[in-house]
């Protein structure tokens, strides 16, 4: 074996992988059979964390966190356990021009209880199908990225136009990482790349690819996606092994949450990836 496809093989499986779920508190996986019958809300944390090492917190876009409550759940987890938590939609969907500066504020303190110990990988800036590349919209995400400095940073966009090399030149200079998406290939949606932006991670959301559904309205349809293993072991050869190499750490959730189809994906994406001799935590 050569030097250079040792030190390849070698800095591919230096990385570091965690694989989850986008959320983890779904009634539905009781009647799919992930959690058992009865399990109560509160409880579901650390039966997830039986399976995964890392979760990505989905409440905190729908209300903004508190650090009582974040603290409560991080005592429910093994202390090496991450968090991915989604920054609020009022900073990213719903903007108050006069108010956005004091929900950051509140964002930081919310989740300061994960910054302390150690257990936040990643501050997720969802931007919505609508946050097209404007002159308007990159003052304001400046800004936003300015003001979260200091946090591990990603950027999922949902436009199209945001997919150039100057973006991508801008985050690496910010050292923010740019989100990779799995999601129907439709007019105007960001494409799946593989893309690195930041050495000390990348990160993968697997939205599924139900097209008819994706622009329903309704989550129950524009989430109802199994993935095959054909598929998953295409995104690792084609896109996770490549970016393996460049970093040293990578996150992928899966969003597919309809029937517990994301807990059972997840699982198969870790065994697959361990199949190819990557690292997963």
């Amino acid at each position: 074996m050569s030097d250079t496809i040792a030190q390849t093989q070698k800095k591919s499986t230096d990385c570091q992988i965690f694989v989850g779920t986008s959320g983890y508190s779904y009634t539905e996986w009781i009647e799919a059979g992930f959690y058992p019958t009865g399990t109560q809300s509160s409880r579901m944390l650390p039966l997830y964390a039986r399976h995964f090492t890392i979760a990505e917190l989905n409440y905190t876009w729908y209300q903004m966190p508190k650090a009582e409550a974040i603290e409560r759940q991080r005592r429910l987890v093994p202390p090496k356990f991450l968090f991915a938590a989604k920054l609020t939609r009022t900073l990213t969907h719903e903007i108050d021009a006069e108010s956005w500066s004091a929900q950051v504020r509140a964002y930081r303190d919310g989740i300061a209880p994960l910054v302390q110990s150690g257990q936040l990988a990643a501050v997720l800036i969802q931007l919505p199908p609508s946050f097209a590349r404007t002159s308007s919209n990159r003052s304001y995400l400046a800004t936003l990225l300015d003001k979260l400095h200091g946090f591990p940073l990603a950027v999922e966009f949902r436009h199209r136009s945001w997919a150039t090399d100057r973006v991508f030149a801008e985050l690496k200079r910010r050292r923010v990482t740019l989100v990779s998406v799995d999601e129907p290939d439709l007019p105007g949606l960001f494409p799946a790349l593989d893309v690195v932006t930041h050495p000390g991670l990348f990160y993968v959301r697997f939205h599924g690819r139900n097209a008819r559904g994706w622009r329903s309205g309704k989550m129950q349809l524009q989430f109802d996606y199994d993935y095959s293993d054909d598929e998953l072991s295409r995104w690792i050869e084609e896109k996770v092994e490549p970016m393996s190499r460049q970093t040293q750490r990578g996150i992928l959730f899966f969003n597919n949450h309809i029937r517990a189809q994301a807990p059972r994906n997840a699982e198969r994406m870790a065994e697959l990836l361990k199949d190819r001799g990557l690292t997963v935590v």
